[in-house]
């Protein structure tokens, strides 16, 4: 079968749109295909920066023949309904339509509709321009004398020749004949902009890759990402260096070759007195250059590796210096920005805070920095984190946001906060803490160890969650602009993979309480005072009723216990589908999480975890899937009687009026299962807690096996079903097992 060969060559393509554009032009077109019927055996789209390319291969030569039914009005219907059929059918009469006969419904009009196929080449002629003017560049232009006209196309940058061949492996291909602005599509196009600019003429796909190849163009992104990464790996080994890789940079560079030449310039080593991230930073994202590694200090050294787009004569002297040139300059200006930082200490930074807005509803960093020192310290006991530490972690972490550097290379906050704090002779964990509080900011992003590091990341992340929750900017759908959802999911890490103990429903109404404190209390008064004031009598360890008797006008004493009782626990319920995510990616069973977080006072995130473990390896085994299904079959009988009688069963069963030993034993059973069961999870040992419940299934079995629940008799009726109802409430002593799937 035939095979399209397209050529889209223009200008420059921007190196961060060319992997969407090539996955859109594969999209566009092969959806457009089997929209025609014309169903391919596959497609490879390919981008460099000066052309959009797609191969798409065993395409039908014909589109199929296209019979088709469609069903009109009924015989004796209204003229207007009949003609309204007889135009969409595309028939002159009802003399060209058939009626079919239907003995229940009546007989009704049906034309049938014949369709033949067109050439596949037709068919492309007619899609391929559309697709060309509609593309979804995320930015166009327009240019030339043209581009002023009706129907001017516009494009990411100038479009100069198109490629549109089709035909069989074996023969000639046809050119696809269209044009887009005054562009036909043909067979030719050109080569590398210097080396190999002239014109040329290719046939498919195999011919113009080879040509492409011979002409200095790697068509393929991959291939020249492997060139890129091999060459630069041997020229630092040859060198006595190690690479830094960099994915994201090698992505870009790639997008901006057609032909890679790979070489190494070096700078002044006075430069490597600056921290070395600021180094990569500044030769990263000014000159798009690789640094690398002295493997004997395992420190950068002052070398750095290019990627050319040419050949050059001299054997890229001239490149390499006029790289040089530029990142000695850039380096100077990092090294000027560095060293005036170091001048100012950070925490003489901080006043600056006090005119920079954080939220208009949550007010200036400087009362967010505030929040977060407290929150640390009342954090940093239940870690095992030094107060004092801390809280002048928490006090200077922010401050490196207004360094020069940071100004310059934003990604470096939190590790220059590190690098300051060093310089000015804090606490190792203190230093430590200014870096990593932002950490993880990802699902591969390390995790925090240093207790003090632990206390003011959590407190950070939690004032975070807490105030957004507070002023009802939650994420909704696909948006959460403020990155809850992985502050979230930073603090389950955080717990989890430390091992901590904490009660979040507690800290979260503390939070709540000292931020909503020093919001109402600022209009009236110095705000250092209200927080001060706040610190005094807000505390994270008392109960939510008393958390908010802290001296609050009368009518916002109450609007505040209000809002903290609708916005914490749906903050927690938003941090059980967090944890539903995570546990999910590995391996754990959502239903589970709702099982357990469906119990009060489930906010011990590691508790949750290894309760959830334990209640799925009980659900593996017979007497767990049985037991399950019990659960269940109680449930169901129970909501339906509620429903009917529209009251619950609650209270206990009267022992009195059991009159079979399946009834008796099942009581009896119930019992022994609570108190061992409660004694178990108030132990934390959660495999003998499900261990106990193993013993009740025996007894729910002969229960369900010999007794009917339904008895005649009213009273025996109502006291089994609140004999069911306390199987029900005893297997929520580890989980609420109706919301476990089967």
């Amino acid at each position: 079968m035939p095979d399209l060969l397209l050529e889209l060559f223009s200008e420059e393509i921007p190196a961060r749109m060319q992997a969407k554009a090539a996955d859109d032009l594969r999209r566009m077109v092969t959806d457009k295909l089997v929209a025609e019927g014309l169903v391919y055996e596959g497609a490879k789209a390919f981008v460099t920066p000066r052309r959009l390319a797609l191969t798409v291969h065993g395409i039908p030569a014909r589109q199929p023949d296209l019979k088709d039914e469609r069903k009109g009005p009924k015989v004796g219907a209204p003229d207007a309904a009949v003609q309204g059929f007889l135009k969409a059918a595309g028939l002159k009469s009802l003399e060209e339509a058939k009626i079919q006969r239907d003995p229940k419904k009546g007989d009704f009009y049906v034309a049938l509709i014949e369709k033949p196929g067109r050439p596949a080449i037709d068919v492309l002629a007619e899609f391929l321009p559309v697709i060309v003017r509609t593309f979804p560049w995320p930015k166009q232009m327009r240019w030339g004398e043209r581009s002023a006209k009706p129907g001017a196309l516009t494009w990411v940058r100038p479009l100069h020749s198109i490629i549109a061949t089709f035909g069989m492996e074996t023969e000639e291909p046809d050119i696809v004949r269209f044009d887009v602005a005054g562009i036909e599509a043909g067979q030719t196009t050109r080569g590398h902009r210097f080396m190999a600019p002239d014109e040329f003429s290719v046939r498919r796909f195999e011919d113009y890759e080879a040509k492409l190849h011979d002409a200095k163009v790697v068509l393929d992104p991959q291939r020249r990402k492997d060139i890129i990464l091999a060459d630069a790996k041997e020229l630092a080994f040859a060198q006595g260096y190690e690479l830094v890789e960099d994915q994201v940079l090698l992505d870009e560079v790639s997008g901006l070759v057609e032909w890679p030449v790979v070489l190494m310039g070096s700078f002044d080593k006075e430069f490597l007195s600056i921290p070395g991230e600021v180094i990569r930073a500044t030769i990263r994202n000014n000159q798009k250059c690789f640094v690398v590694n002295d493997p004997k200090t395992g420190k950068l050294a002052n070398k750095f590796i290019l990627v050319a787009n040419i050949e050059a004569s001299d054997g890229g002297k001239a490149i390499v210096a006029g790289n040089e040139r530029v990142i000695r300059a850039r380096l100077a200006d990092a090294k000027f920005f560095y060293e005036t930082d170091l001048k100012t200490k950070l925490e003489d930074r901080l006043p600056k805070f006090d005119q920079i807005v954080f939220h208009e509803k949550l007010g200036t960093q400087a009362e967010r920095i505030a929040r977060i020192e407290w929150l640390a310290s009342k954090i940093a006991p239940l870690v095992g984190a030094d107060v004092a530490k801390a809280k002048r972690a928490a006090r200077l972490c922010k401050a490196d946001l207004l360094t020069e550097v940071v100004g310059e290379f934003p990604e470096l906050q939190g590790l220059m906060g590190k690098y300051y704090a060093q310089a000015a002779g804090e606490d190792a964990s203190v230093a430590a803490a200014c870096e990593e509080h932002y950490k993880p900011q990802g699902p591969n992003d390390r995790v925090p160890s240093d207790p003090v590091s632990v206390a003011v990341a959590l407190a950070d992340k939690i004032d975070t969650l807490v105030g957004f929750w507070a002023i009802d900017e939650k994420p909704t759908g696909s948006k959460d602009p403020y990155a809850l959802r992985r502050a979230a999911l930073g603090v389950i890490r955080l717990v989890l993979e430390n091992n901590l103990r904490l009660g979040l429903e507690l800290i979260f109404v503390g939070a709540h309480g000292f931020l909503s404190y020093g919001l109402i209390l600022r209009e009236r008064q110095n705000f250092a005072a209200a927080l001060e004031e706040a610190g005094k009598r807000i505390s994270i360890v008392k109960p939510i009723a008393e958390a908010y008797e802290a001296g609050y006008e009368e009518g916002a004493k109450e609007r505040l216990r209000a809002k903290a009782a609708a916005d914490i626990p749906n903050l927690l319920s938003f941090f059980a589908d967090r944890l539903k995510v995570q546990l999910r990616e590995q391996g754990a069973r959502h239903d589970l999480v709702d099982a357990v977080f469906a119990l009060e006072g489930q906010d011990d995130l590691l508790m949750v975890v290894r309760r959830v473990e334990a209640l799925g390896k009980f659900l593996d085994t017979d007497d767990g899937k049985n037991l399950l299904a019990g659960t269940k079959r109680a449930s169901n009988i129970l909501s339906i009687e509620e429903k009917k009688d529209k009251r619950s069963f609650d209270g206990a069963p009267d022992a009195s009026l059991y009159k079979l030993d399946e009834e008796k034993a099942l009581a009896a059973a119930i019992n022994d299962v609570k108190r061992e069961a409660s004694a178990a999870v108030a132990n934390e040992d959660f495999a003998a807690a499900m261990s106990a419940m193993a013993k009740l299934r025996p007894a729910v079995d002969a229960f369900f096996e010999k007794v009917k629940v339904n008895d005649d008799d009213a009273k025996i009726r109502e006291n089994r079903l609140k004999l069911l109802n306390e199987i029900r409430a005893a297997t929520r002593t580890v989980a609420d097992f109706s919301k476990i799937q089967d």
